[in-house]
């Protein structure tokens, strides 16, 4: 196995330029697991998956199965972690197991929609609460959006250790906020306010089709737990902090969100989450009376900062580790040599968040991300199989557990989504496949001015 020439650990020091440092913990590496994939998603996606399945069980049971997917996803990627704990994580493993243009497609699907059009949608959900306590027009929540990634990025560009430690911060906050709503549901509200057990709910292959609908807003909400790896270059103990995170993290996240659900369910009527558009701030109003729906915005914004963060902290490191191949803007490839960071990754990907946000067209270009993203998930976990039959002397510090049927679940959950998505959603799976055949294009474009050695 060749070593990545993103590893920052493989260079002279004396005469090589700036590198890449090794500045976060297990515990920075996990803030940044549970801080993305815990955004707005929770707060929201629990009434549209009610309202798809007519039943508290089977609402909860989309969580379940989602969870445990993420789960046996985070097992595989935390294999491929170990054995290459280099800056660009995700794609550096679909690099080295279907070759360069496999890693430049999710390279490519990550910076034009998959997570730049997340951090617009974050940085816009940010502005709409902040609404809440501070009356914005639409130009002044596009404004404090734009203004949200900008700071953030400016604290990425000074450090990796200020953006983690804003990300443990920002986590920690978070999730004391949610747990003092659990905690406070059982005991502020005793008993249920009248309403039907049920609604009307799908059977027979009506069922399956909804349950595969409801995936995907379940599916958004636990959306991040792979984003560490892009940042492994810069995990210190990599073949160990990183599959840590990977698994306490969205073992963390699994359990916060069924325990939300539930609450929701304690303290609403079934028919009321149904409809609601907040469901979160309905509970809280619940629980705690008409501060509640306060309490609430307050919780998401903090919610959405860490997710904001934590996305921009971690992405660049994906398009850095493409410039250093040669099949993105070469720039992209510098460290600053005071602050040890690809900074001008940062500002890019900063600029192209903006213009989302300023565009208006980052929702859209995030769900057809969606069904793209979920291609490279199952053909990473899928790599873990591949990589034991082409490298089967590399070192795997950690090795996933329940091997073969872990990471072959995952790829085949992944495939039923996606063949579900393609049959219920045709338009928003289509414009994704489009993304991708775009990003063909791009790449022999790329090699093509690139020349013989790139």
């Amino acid at each position: 196995m060749n070593s990545s020439p993103n590893d920052p650990v493989a260079t002279d020091a004396v005469s090589a330029p700036p590198q890449l440092v090794r500045a976060l913990g297990w515990w920075e590496a996990t803030a940044i697991v549970i801080g993305i994939m815990i955004g707005t998603g929770i707060f929201i996606v629990p009434a549209q998956i009610t309202r798809s399945l007519g039943t508290r069980d089977a609402a909860l049971s989309v969580w379940a199965v989602t969870g445990l997917l993420s789960m046996f996803g985070a097992l595989s990627f935390a294999e491929l972690a170990g054995m290459m704990p280099y800056a660009g994580g995700q794609y550096v493993y679909l690099r080295e197991a279907y070759g360069p243009l496999t890693g430049f497609l999710c390279g490519w699907s990550f910076f034009v929609a998959a997570q730049t059009g997340g951090i617009a949608v974050l940085a816009v959900g940010f502005s709409e609460y902040t609404n809440e306590f501070i009356p914005l027009g639409h130009w002044e929540q596009k404004a404090a959006a734009a203004a949200a990634i900008v700071v953030l990025t400016a604290i990425n560009y000074l450090g990796v250790r200020e953006g983690g430690r804003v990300q443990s911060i920002l986590t920690g906050l978070k999730m004391g906020a949610i747990a003092v709503i659990i905690l406070m549901a059982y005991v502020l509200v005793r008993g249920l306010p009248g309403g039907p057990a049920q609604l009307a709910a799908p059977t027979g292959h009506r069922f399956a089709a909804s349950f595969g609908v409801a995936m995907v807003g379940a599916f958004w909400a636990y959306e991040g737990w792979n984003a560490c790896t892009f940042a492994a270059g810069e995990v210190k103990r990599p073949e160990r902090n990183v599959p840590l995170a990977l698994i306490l993290g969205t073992a963390t996240v699994i359990a916060i969100y069924l325990a939300l659900n539930l609450v929701y369910y304690h303290v609403l009527p079934i028919d009321q989450v149904a409809r609601s558009t907040r469901v979160g701030a309905d509970a809280a109003v619940r629980i705690f009376g008409r501060t509640g729906s306060y309490l609430v915005s307050l919780v998401i914004i903090i919610s959405t900062l860490g997710s904001l963060n934590g996305s921009i902290l971690a992405a660049p490191r994906v398009y850095y580790a493409m410039a250093m191949d040669g099949v993105f803007f070469r720039w992209c490839a510098r460290v600053h040599p005071r602050f040890h960071t690809p900074h001008v990754a940062l500002l890019v990907q900063g600029v192209w968040a903006v213009a989302l946000v300023a565009a208006g067209t980052y929702e859209q270009l995030f769900t057809y991300a969606i069904f793209a993203a979920f291609v490279f998930y199952a053909l990473t976990a899928l790599a873990v199989l591949v990589l034991r039959r082409t490298w089967p002397a590399a070192p795997r510090p950690y090795r996933v557990f329940g091997y073969p049927y872990v990471p072959l679940v995952f790829v085949l959950g992944s495939a039923w989504f996606l063949l579900n998505t393609l049959v219920e959603e045709p338009v928003e799976a289509g414009c994704g496949a489009v993304m991708l055949g775009v990003g063909v294009l791009v790449y022999w474009f790329w090699n093509r001015r690139a020349g013989p050695n790139a």
